[in-house]
């Protein structure tokens, strides 16, 4: 085997993406969630740290959730998320990690602002106050790569992926992401010939990656992202979808589309977030995205298959 790679947040969306997938490369790869490690206490992450001496760590763990998860738990967003950052790299910098990879995500960026965004923009005004304090935590995770940067020379850099989608998502109705709470909410309401409720108008605008599609993604920055900048990690402008096209698409899987309903008496969110995903594109020309209709067929499909033991 090849040097070690640790992955936090092992068993999380994209960790279970990235296993999928190791197969292919030429790495010793361990995988750990929150039973392995307590990586809000940092005197526990460091013993594991040392314990494992990895060689590279793909930085995936975070305190996570949908809009409303982001709305009413703010200090638990902010807090742990502080927490975890903190004591990943300061352990990685104490067992003298060659490459550490830590992933944020594209709703931290500012929300008033224009628009496509692209990595310069990250601090350049407040988030939208629906997930401001997991926005600033994330943000924060920059800063502190960029010290480490600095004042070290460590090679700790930062992705920023737009929504993610696939297998082994965290399907909760409430905590859930929007894909995966719609998924799991479809399948209830055509278990009992309810209506299918879509909370909001169903305008709002985002880009979501395939999470097999992201894994290959952060194993090529891993591999061939020489700079120490942070880069966007998306589909393209073009393949921007709306929050109603998402919603018939999952219903469509099911056979369900004419029990679809819109409530607007729930709040939207964002209205849109496009990334330009230009820095990638230039680097690695010919990558082929997993197209959204076939992701969200393999998504349901596993939903499906896997609903006594998934996560929700």
């Amino acid at each position: 085997m090849g040097e070690k790679i640790l992955v936090t947040g092992g068993t999380g969306l994209i960790g279970k993406a990235i296993q999928k997938i190791s197969i292919n490369y030429n790495y010793e790869f361990l995988f750990i969630g929150s039973k392995d490690c307590d990586l809000t206490n940092f005197d526990e992450t460091l013993e594991y740290f040392n314990k494992i001496k990895p060689d590279y760590v793909l930085h995936l763990a975070a305190c996570v959730g949908g809009l409303f998860k982001n709305m009413n738990h703010k200090v638990e967003m902010y807090e742990k998320n502080i927490q975890i950052n903190n004591n990943v790299l300061k352990s990685c910098h104490l067992v003298n990690v060659k490459k550490v990879i830590s992933c944020l995500s594209t709703c931290i960026f500012p929300d008033k602002t224009s628009y496509p965004i692209d990595e310069m923009m990250l601090h350049n005004g407040p988030p939208h106050d629906s997930n401001d304090a997991y926005a600033y935590a994330k943000r924060m995770l920059e800063i502190q790569s960029k010290a480490y940067q600095q004042q070290y020379g460590s090679n700790f850099i930062c992705i920023i992926p737009t929504n993610i989608y696939g297998s082994h998502d965290n399907y909760s109705l409430e905590d859930g992401h929007v894909i995966p709470s719609l998924i799991h909410r479809c399948y209830l309401n055509k278990q009992n010939n309810e209506k299918f409720v879509v909370r909001g108008t169903g305008k709002p605008l985002r880009q979501f990656i395939y999470s097999e599609d992201l894994a290959k993604l952060i194993l090529w920055s891993l591999d061939k992202y020489n700079s120490k900048d942070s880069i966007i990690l998306s589909v393209n402008e073009k393949d921007e979808t709306s929050i109603e096209n998402v919603a018939r698409l999952i219903a469509r899987s099911y056979n369900y589309e004419d029990n679809i309903v819109f409530d607007d008496s729930f709040s939207d969110g964002q209205y849109k977030k496009t990334a330009n995903n230009a820095r990638l594109m230039n680097l690695i020309k010919d990558f082929e995205f997993t197209k959204i209709e076939n992701g969200i067929k393999l998504s349901v499909d596993w939903f499906i298959q896997n609903y006594d033991t998934c996560r929700k």
